[in-house]
């Protein structure tokens, strides 16, 4: 089996838990039942819980809410469910030492077709210790099964067992289209991420390291990417950039576009405006639905000298022993919106030690309250970083995440956050 989770009781009229071991109180147990007495009651009941189950934000809330609104409607206070792929074990009312026990149990053992006293010497050994009395499942077509616990020797009545059925069958239907949104969502997510570079250049007297963290594909406001070539001569190519949109078609347009961009940096490196112009005139002669945004920088290691070029993506931040401040690349649209993309370039020598940041819109919008606000948090923090923290690429795009993002999960729609940090030695 999967490793277990626990997810909390929720269900219509009855409370939350406030610990993963919490189970629903029996007052408001019987108000529930009592107001399923009633048969029109019934189908209220059951149209209200599958319209909540199809509104379920993801997967994983539309297991936990079939998991605890089918104990609220058979009585019972713990549970568990199986899904079958993608191999999931949620459990109710139950912590993880308890519902690591029941997986030792055989399934044939705790998926009994019917209510009453646990079968099976290794079941009945388990629900002893767990204090459990009896137990009721259901199957969930071909998806898997969930079966509830009742603390005593006590099944559901023949109503709540038909109420069960009617629910679990509707269920069933609504989990495999989130199954296969599910599925769909991890396809284009390892999709973009095998876009990505899997490895960075290491370019001598320099050190490089990247982060992206991606917000899903589904609803994001854009397809973010990272890059680093060796050029040659021993020079460095860096780039960040985003496509508008969202979805697997944007994926696949932010890898066509960082190819391209790939193959323009090794012709003419060493002129960012070039580069990035010959990306304009590709980005509306492929994809003239299209917007997107893009840094990039021609750097020589050796000289610690850089060339860079902007269009429409936040200015990189040059971080030194005297604090931190922007390259200010931003004085252009992004590629795609004008009749003519133009840009100025700027260059500019860092020293021993000086680290170059080079993000997107994403990590500035996580970072606080607006894009004016993010920067400067970002900012503020790439000033503060300790200087062991600095002189170490990994440990600094670590920091800034921490710092700036912290544990904050990306909402609908929210942007990638992908920095690249270049350290000069």
């Amino acid at each position: 089996m999967a490793e277990p989770q626990t997810v909390p009781t929720a269900a219509v009229g009855l409370p939350a838990p406030t610990s993963p071991a919490e189970t629903i109180s029996g007052d408001n147990i019987s108000a529930f039942r009592e107001r399923s007495a009633d048969p029109l009651a019934d189908l209220t009941t059951l149209y209200d819980l599958t319209d909540r189950l199809s509104s379920a934000p993801d997967l994983a809330a539309a297991l936990a809410g079939v998991l605890a609104d089918g104990a609220a409607l058979i009585g019972a206070r713990r549970g568990m469910l199986l899904l079958s792929q993608p191999c999931t074990t949620l459990g109710l009312g139950l912590d993880h030492a308890a519902l690591g026990a029941l997986e030792t149990v055989p399934t044939a053992q705790v998926l009994r077709p019917a209510g009453g006293e646990p079968t099976g010497d290794r079941f009945q050994e388990v629900a002893g210790q767990l204090g459990i009395g009896a137990s009721y499942a259901q199957p969930l077509a071909d998806l898997g099964s969930v079966v509830w616990f009742y603390d005593t020797l006590a099944q559901p009545s023949e109503r709540e067992q038909r109420l069960a059925g009617l629910y679990c069958a509707s269920a069933a239907r609504l989990l495999a289209k989130e199954v296969e949104r599910d599925r769909l969502r991890r396809t284009a997510d390892a999709l973009r991420r095998g876009l990505l570079p899997s490895g960075l250049p290491r370019p001598s007297g320099m050190a490089l390291a990247a982060r992206c963290v991606a917000a899903g594909l589904d609803g994001a406001g854009g397809c973010d990417w990272y890059d680093a070539i060796s050029l040659p001569e021993g020079a460095l190519a860096l780039s960040v950039g985003s496509v508008t949109g969202g979805g697997a078609d944007s994926a696949a347009a932010m890898g066509r576009l960082r190819a391209a961009l790939r193959a323009y940096a090794v012709l003419e490196g060493e002129d960012p405006v070039a580069v990035l112009g010959d990306l304009e005139l590709l980005l509306k002669s492929t994809e003239p639905a299209r917007t997107a945004t893009a840094l990039y920088a021609y750097v020589e290691p050796g000289a610690r000298r850089l060339s860079l070029a902007g269009a429409g993506q936040c200015p990189p931040l040059l971080v030194t022993s005297f604090g931190a401040s922007f390259v200010e690349t931003s004085l252009s649209a992004p590629l795609g919106m004008l009749s003519c993309w133009e840009a100025p370039g700027v260059e500019l020598r860092a020293d021993r030690g000086d680290v170059l940041l080079l993000y997107t819109d994403g990590l500035a919008r996580r970072c606080g309250s607006s894009l004016h606000a993010g920067q400067a948090r970002l900012r503020a923090a790439a000033a503060e970083a300790p200087r062991d923290v600095r002189q170490d690429p990994e440990r600094f795009c670590d920091y800034l995440l921490e710092t700036c993002v912290g544990d904050r999960a990306p909402a609908p729609g929210t942007d990638d956050v992908v920095l690249l940090a270049a350290r000069f030695e």
